[in-house]
């Protein structure tokens, strides 16, 4: 019958030399094999660990023979006595020192050669550890980190049940309400020509538990949006997604930070210092010139409209007559940055639209004290110069980059400069978690291009109290009930507080040129449901996969969701999405294009 793997004793990962002489039965895959003159060593893998197994010829030869013929990602059960290795102790191994004396073997499945090396490290692409996800999984990187995900799912759902947060499942098949990103749609053969659509997020369902009297909400939410990807961007991903009743801003960010503390504690083993600093938006754009800041670093931006104005350089000119600001920082040490290199970034920074990088570097004048050399060094002169480093806060060996434009290009200019040379001249201290909110975000911005306001987070935000009088005469200038928790330049997630009126709802809406007869078609249930005692509300939503790239010092959350989509939203593995038959489409009253029938490829039963 073979070893009975379905009685394992223990795990790759758990013996130690206080198990000395205890017979165990182990199943797993091979991770390595060596004959050495005869004795046939085995590291045996599962997902806890690794245990080296020995097979003696002369006491075992059955084992002995079925072990000489292993190879990597076969699949075996072992029985044996686990014995102490004593002078050949493995230090890097957890059960390093012992190992187990083969007395019976099963070989339960034959791999293979694997397309791609199952080891800590492996030059496979992205693309081919994708379409092998299954064996990209077994790495022990791939395999720690989908471990640590269900650590910190764990921790989430322990922390809020303690907080008195109830999980409610919310349908996945809902109605689209067109705000923000693609919908995915999913026609309903049921009722033919009708769609569903998967949802962005849980946000009605969430603010209609409120209203039905659960107080506390959470839920652990897949989301689907059709949108552009990026690396920290998948088309399903997954929210830790909060509602709470009866609240104001500073409950669902104390909440919040809990719950992150926690997390933090349980999973990294450190305190969270808390309360996590605020910033306002408008602060955050001033000095990191953008609504994620990272500071873990300085650099940060300084307006110097002032003393530019002073200058003769052209560029500077002709932005302050267009009703422009000038705006620069201060790289430490970047005196010793290249003329290769600071052109070299004069050529990137085109590519986000600047027009140049203007630059300059402080040096050590006749007199000792601090002057300006190279670059724009000669526009400033006099008074100018001493105004410009008191301003930047330079000192010699520093180099002072800047920046003039419209008040939004200047900011997005230099935060891309900020963190680039931060990254490049290694500025940023590591294993250091830097945490801070932004608040009192706009509630809407104008599009020049449509002519219209949009909502920067969502259409039920609350405004501000003091700045509803605004809504009718002037929604630029309305600040919302909102926020975002940023970590190390990463937004992590975002929140409102949610509109409970239904008058106030509507002239929001109308803000947004969303007329009455238009919400009652998109938004008839949360409409209808504000009318029926809708309590004060507000909540957050967590990026998931985010949270742990950042956890696990990843860069992409492709490495920390078992089985992603690639940039394109495509999956190597099953190669999804596909097409579907014929009649599959026509049970759906689907009739495609011509443009895209021959694009098709040929389906089974099309």
């Amino acid at each position: 019958m073979g070893v009975p793997y379905h009685q394992r004793t223990h795990n790759c990962g758990e013996l130690r030399q206080a198990d000395e002489g205890k017979t165990v039965v182990l199943a797993g895959w091979v991770n390595n094999y060596r004959d050495h003159g005869g004795m046939v060593f085995i590291d045996l893998r599962d997902r806890e660990g690794i245990t080296q197994l020995k097979f003696n010829p002369e006491t075992d030869p059955d084992a002995h023979t079925i072990a000489g013929s292993l190879r990597n990602e076969d699949v075996i059960a072992l029985r044996g006595d686990v014995a102490h290795r004593k002078g050949n102790i493995n230090p890097k191994l957890p059960t390093g020192e012992i190992e187990i004396n083969g007395r019976e073997v099963d070989v339960l499945n034959k791999s293979d050669t694997p397309p791609i090396e199952i080891s800590e490290h492996t030059e496979a692409n992205e693309e081919l550890r994708l379409k092998y996800r299954f064996l990209d999984l077994r790495r022990p990187p791939m395999r720690d980190v989908i471990m640590m995900r269900h650590r910190v799912l764990k921790a989430f759902r322990h922390i809020y049940d303690e907080m008195g947060f109830l999980e409610i499942e919310t349908p996945i098949l809902t109605k689209s309400t067109p705000e923000g990103a693609r919908d995915y749609l999913v026609p309903s053969r049921v009722n033919p020509g009708t769609f569903y659509a998967l949802p962005q997020s849980p946000q009605l369902f969430k603010q209609l538990s409120m209203i039905a009297g659960f107080d506390r909400y959470m839920q652990i939410a897949r989301c689907f949006r059709d949108e552009d990807l990026r690396a920290d961007r998948q088309p399903e991903f997954t929210q830790v997604d909060v509602e709470m009743a009866f609240v104001q801003v500073d409950n669902v960010i104390e909440t919040t930070e809990r719950a992150f503390a926690y997390v933090w504690k349980q999973i990294k083993g450190v305190d969270l210092p808390l309360p996590i600093p605020r910033l306002s938006y408008d602060d955050a754009l001033r000095d990191y010139g953008i609504d994620r800041p990272d500071r873990r670093f300085g650099m940060l931006l300084k307006d110097i409209t002032e003393v530019a104005g002073k200058t003769d350089f052209q560029v500077f000119k002709n932005a302050l007559t267009a009703g422009g600001v000038v705006k620069a920082i201060c790289c430490p040490g970047g005196g010793t940055l290249t003329r290769k290199e600071t052109d070299g970034l004069a050529e990137e920074i085109k590519g986000i639209g600047a027009g140049g990088c203007p630059v300059t570097k402080v040096v050590a004048g006749d007199d000792g004290k601090p002057a300006l050399s190279t670059g724009i060094a000669k526009f400033f002169g006099g008074e100018t110069v001493g105004q410009l480093i008191e301003r930047t806060g330079a000192e010699i060996g520093d180099a002072i980059f800047f920046a003039s434009d419209s008040p939004a290009n200047v900011n997005k200019y230099l935060a891309w400069l900020r963190e680039t040379l931060a990254k490049r001249r290694d500025l940023i201290p590591k294993d250091r978690d830097e945490f801070c909110w932004v608040v009192d975000f706009p509630l809407v911005e104008y599009s020049e291009e449509d002519g219209r306001w949009y909502a920067v987070h969502h259409p039920f935000t609350a405004p501000r109290d003091e700045d509803l009088g605004l809504l009718e005469t002037d929604p630029g200038a309305i600040r919302a009930k909102a926020y975002d928790v940023v970590l190390n330049g990463s937004e992590l997630g975002g929140g409102s507080i949610r509109i409970h009126s239904a008058e106030v709802q509507q002239r929001v809406f109308n803000v947004l040129g969303i007329s009455e007869k238009e919400a009652l078609t998109k938004f008839e249930h949360l409409m209808s449901a504000l009318r029926y005692g809708a309590p004060p509300h507000g909540g957050i939503a967590l990026g998931l996969d985010r949270i742990v790239m950042l956890l696990a010092g990843l860069e992409s959350i492709r490495d920390v969701i078992a089985f992603p989509k690639t940039q394109k939203a495509f999956c190597p593995l099953t190669s999804a999405p596909s097409d579907v038959a014929d009649e599959q489409l026509r049970e759906l009253g689907i009739d495609l294009r011509p443009e895209v029938k021959a694009k098709r490829k040929p389906t089974p039963g099309s």
